[in-house]
């Protein structure tokens, strides 16, 4: 029987966590509830979950900072509850390490969905993309290369990048990101295509999880690698 997947779930409204908790479990998952940050920053430390879902407005800890302290400790999947679409909320979150959010009243499908897409796609950063692997292959061995010196390195089997020689530390959804620039450097990609290829959305998303991903990759790899083209999208410097 495969095992379980571990969800973290912090919500301080006792209905909806009562009754989303219910319902995750339905659908297969264990899940470890609890009301605010603190207990839940707790909770992550002594069950390590394999996802967590954070409620942005949760007392002691809010879900902004709490989501701040877990990805100083570890790459699992965040995806962050608002009731508020507000695009400071939405930023605040994503700036803070989540990999996507969902907007509260949600709808119970709607967030197994997320959970789920999210997870194939640990599963792939963590496991390799085929199209990159293949490209990469034609180098050397996985290995791709990008600036005049060599300065980013990206080992598609191995899961590595490299800037200048220093490894570069990336949560799963900025690796699939890159991966995803890497597979057709020079080609641009739209919002639409990569909230498609990256978030696995069969359907329309918010392209500010897009924009505020490629920030933090950008970052990470040199601001000036990943190019704005505007009315368009992005694209990887070949």
């Amino acid at each position: 029987m495969a095992e379980q997947t571990h969800v973290l779930f912090v919500e301080d409204d006792d209905v909806i966590r009562e009754a989303t908790q219910l319902a995750l479990e339905r659908d297969g998952f264990a899940v470890t509830a609890m009301p605010d940050g603190l207990s839940g920053l707790e909770a992550f430390r002594a069950d390590r979950p394999d996802i967590a879902l954070l409620d942005v407005m949760v007392p002691g800890l809010d879900g902004v900072s709490l989501c701040r302290r877990i990805r100083d400790e570890s790459t699992v999947p965040v995806i962050m509850l608002s009731a508020r679409a507000d695009s400071i909320d939405v930023v605040l979150g994503l700036e803070a390490g989540a990999d996507d959010y969902v907007t509260k009243p949600f709808d119970g499908a709607v967030l197994v969905a997320r959970i789920r897409a999210v997870l194939r796609r640990f599963g792939h950063a963590s496991g390799g993309d085929a199209k990159a692997q293949e490209a990469g292959a034609a180098g050397t061995g996985g290995v791709l290369t990008f600036g005049e010196l060599g300065e980013l390195v990206i080992d598609t089997v191995g899961m590595e990048v490299r800037k200048s020689g220093e490894p570069v530390a990336l949560t799963p959804t900025e690796m699939r990101l890159l991966l995803e620039f890497s597979s057709a450097p020079g080609t641009v990609l739209s919002r639409d295509k990569l909230l498609e290829r990256v978030w696995d959305y069969g359907w329309g998303g918010d392209t500010r999880v897009v924009d505020v991903h490629v920030q933090r990759l950008r970052a990470k790899i040199g601001q000036d690698r990943i190019e704005t083209v505007r009315g368009f999208g992005y694209k990887l410097k070949a």
